[in-house]
Parts: C-alpha cells; structure tokens; sequence
C-alpha cells in the first residue's frame, strides 16, 4: 500500500502527467453538471414518475449509462450510448463491406475515416431515439409538467436539437480525454456514470439491512465481502493471460537456421473481447420486449413481460448464452491469428513442436477456441451474478446491479485501462508503475 501512494505522488512529479489527469477531471466534471440540467421546458420538480420507470427493469441499464442523465430529463438524457451503438453497427459492417475493410488496412488515415463515419452515424442514431425519448416523457410525466404545453411542436424540435447536441457534446468530452487526458475517455464517461450510482445503491441496502431490521449489519458485511470476492474475480478475468511460447531461430553461415537461446512468448487473454460481448447481448436484449410490445396480443404481452425483467430466468438465460456466442464472435474478429502466425514466420519466430505458416496459425485458433470457452461461460456468469444474489440474497435490485453485469466489467476493466495508462508514463520516467504487472509485460504481435 506504501508503494502505491509512492507511484501517486510520483506521478504527481510528472508535469505531463498531472496536466493530463487534470485536464481529465475538468472534462468528466463538466459532462456529470450537463448530466443534472434538465431541458428547457421540463418542470424538474414533476420526475417522479420518470425516475419510478427507471427504478428498476431495463430502464435501470439506460439509467446506469448515462450516470442518472436519462431519469432527470438530462440534455445528456441519450449520454454517449449513441456512440457506442453507431461504434458497434460500423465494427459489424466492417466484416461484410468492402470500402470500410479497406479502411481498416490503410493505417491512421483509415481510422480517421471509420471515425468520422462513426460520428455521422452516432447523429443519425440520436436523430431516431431522440424523439423516442420525447414520446416516453409524453407518456409518463403528467401534462403539467411541460412548461411550454403538452404537444408544442417547439418543444419537440428544440429538446431533440438538444439531445443530438449534447450526445455530440458528449462524445467531444471523450474524444478531447482520449487526446488531451489519460485515454479511455468514452470508457470513463460510461465508468464515471455508473460510479455516480453507486453510494445511493449502497445506502439503499444499508437503510434496508439495518434500519429496517432485515437482515442486520452481518448480512450487509457478508454482502460487501462477496462484492469485493465478485471485483477479484471480474479483475482476474480481465488480467487472466496464457501464454504460448516462441523461439526464434536465425541464419548461419551455411545458410541454415540456428535455434536462439532466448525464448520469448504470445500472450493470448483468458478474454480477449472485453466487454463487448455484454455490450453486444444488452443491446440485442432490448429487441425482443420492443417488438413484442408492439402487439396487444397474450403471447406477445408475456414476452415483453418475460425480457423486460432483468432479474428473470429467461432474461438471464438467453442473456448468458448471447454473450457466450457474442465473446467467440467478437474475439474471432479482433484476434488476428493469420496475421500472428505470417509475423512470426518473417520474424524467424516459431513455436516449439509447430510448423510456422499454416499449422502456426491453425495451432493459435485451436489455443484461442480451448481458452475462450471458459473465458466466455466466466463472463456469462459475472453477467447474470445480479439476478443470483436478488434471488438468493434478496438484495435491493439497485445494489444487486453493482454485483456483476455490465456495469462492475465497465468499472474493473476501465480503471485497469487506467492505471496502466499511467503506469506507462511512470515506467517511461523510471518511476514504479501502480502495478507490478505493468514493468515486465512483453507481447508480441
């Protein structure tokens, strides 16, 4: 623990450094003020209800994303997950459209592209759910709490502008974070969010447990400790690396290769998908009790009901098997194993016992497949954690959500992102990093 204060004062020694994290906290600081101004025509006072249809269920999730910008009626009520949808639509058509595959090969001049294509999509998103959003507050807020009449086409016009501003806005903030600050900056705008949430879900269970006499102090104690066990184990699956090793050879005189004695190794994650895999299945969950809202119909009725409840067991079970399926598609496009094998074979690299070309590459996909599966059921289960400690425990469902799910991932996986954003610059003034891991990690790609 005397360490890590020491490589937080050093980075504080670091004038680059300490500007970047500052300029960091100004720019988070400024999109959680925007995420408490409600728009212009909306009586703050009459959100009751609003903040009731949040409370629970799937608009609990919309409410954790944008920090609590979505119950208040917020000129960031859309916050930035706009841009995390247009993100995910432009990586999926990047497998199937020519033009952006061709992009994706020319370097930084085709990221830039893919970027701008991004954001012009994200404004086309905003452009459909803003009005979606409005049409929910026509129906849940009384009549009287618009200020300027219940169906003024002003107040439709002016609040979408506002809610595609401040979804560009927010947007802005992080890429400025990722530019100017400490990296990571839409993460930690997601991150920020759902960390806002989290002392009112604690005092939620603590007002419940003790004062309500439901369980007393003991119980609460136990729940923290399974919370901390539940971060422990979210951090070994984000950090959870095998290693596969490479021997290099070189050329002799007589023009054969003579085997190195150093050994060196590719490092492939227990989860190399992150927390897309979540990201993906939560998306393609809100599908389902839309449509089947759409009808009046007994059977569609009991769908929406059975998939706007989080804490079901359908929900959960279809949840778990989408990301099960989400981690090896989604790791299948980003682990680049062809392309592992034709470095390693032009680098005069090969892996024991394995031919290089080919059967390298064959070898890698065989790893990869043997380690995503449990990798993938691991996350399934960190996912679906919520709904087993309601059900168990009877946990209050805002606290609960704080068990697993997508929100600990986001939170573990972007302070980890984090810290090693700052070790970086640390090791690179010959300062200790924040992790010990961060001083002897080699990959090779």
């Amino acid at each position: 623990m005397k360490k890590f204060f020491e490589s937080l004062a050093n980075a504080w020694k670091i004038e680059e450094l300490k500007n970047r994290i500052l300029i960091t906290i100004g720019l988070l600081l400024v999109y959680r003020f925007g995420a408490q101004v409600t728009l212009p025509g909306i009586d703050a006072a009459q959100l009751g209800n609003l903040a009731g249809q949040t409370k629970d269920g799937i608009g609990s999730i919309l409410d954790m994303f944008t920090g609590g910008a979505f119950s208040q009626a917020s000129v960031f009520a859309l916050g930035i997950m706009p841009y995390i949808s247009a993100s995910i639509v432009v990586q999926l058509m990047g497998i199937a459209i020519p033009y952006l595959q061709k992009l994706q090969k020319e370097g930084e001049s085709g990221t830039k592209k893919i970027n701008q294509i991004t954001r012009w999509l994200t404004i086309g998103i905003t452009l459909v759910q803003g009005p979606g959003y409005i049409y929910n507050l026509y129906r849940t807020l009384p009549s009287s709490a618009f200020l300027l009449g219940f169906d003024s086409f002003s107040f439709l016009f002016s609040s979408v502008v506002i809610l595609v501003t401040g979804t560009i806005f927010a947007m802005w903030l992080g890429e400025k974070i990722t530019d100017k600050g400490i990296g990571n900056g839409i993460s930690l705008l997601i991150m920020v969010g759902i960390i806002a949430r989290l002392p009112q879900a604690f005092i939620q269970e603590f007002t419940t447990r003790v004062t309500n006499n439901n369980g007393g102090p003991m119980l609460l104690v136990l729940e923290v400790i399974i919370w901390l066990l539940v971060i422990v184990a979210c951090i070994y699956l984000v950090m959870a690396i095998r290693r596969i090793p490479v021997q290099y050879a070189r050329r002799t005189v007589s023009g054969e290769f003579e085997q190195d004695a150093n050994r060196q190794w590719i490092p492939l994650k227990l989860n190399a998908s992150g927390v897309m895999p979540i990201i993906f299945a939560q998306a393609i969950m809100f599908i389902p009790a839309a449509l089947a809202g759409l009808s009046n119909s007994e059977t569609s009725q009991s769908i929406a009901g059975a998939f706007s409840d989080m804490f079901g067991f359908w929900y959960n079970l279809v949840f778990a098997l989408l990301i099960i399926i989400f981690t090896y598609f989604y790791t299948a496009i980003t682990v680049p194993t062809n392309k592992m094998a034709d470095d390693l074979k032009r680098s005069g690299g090969f892996i024991p016992g394995i031919k290089p070309g080919l059967e390298t590459s064959e070898f890698l996909d065989k790893v990869m497949s043997l380690i995503t599966f449990p990798g993938s059921v691991f996350l399934a289960l960190i996912a679906i954690f919520p709904a087993i400690v309601v059900s168990v425990m009877n946990v209050q469902q805002s606290w609960a959500m704080f068990y697993g799910g997508t929100s600990l991932i986001i939170m573990v996986g972007v302070a980890i992102d984090t810290i090693q954003q700052v070790n970086s610059y640390l090791l690179n003034k010959h300062y200790d990093g924040l992790m010990k891991t961060g001083k002897n990690r080699k990959a090779i790609a």
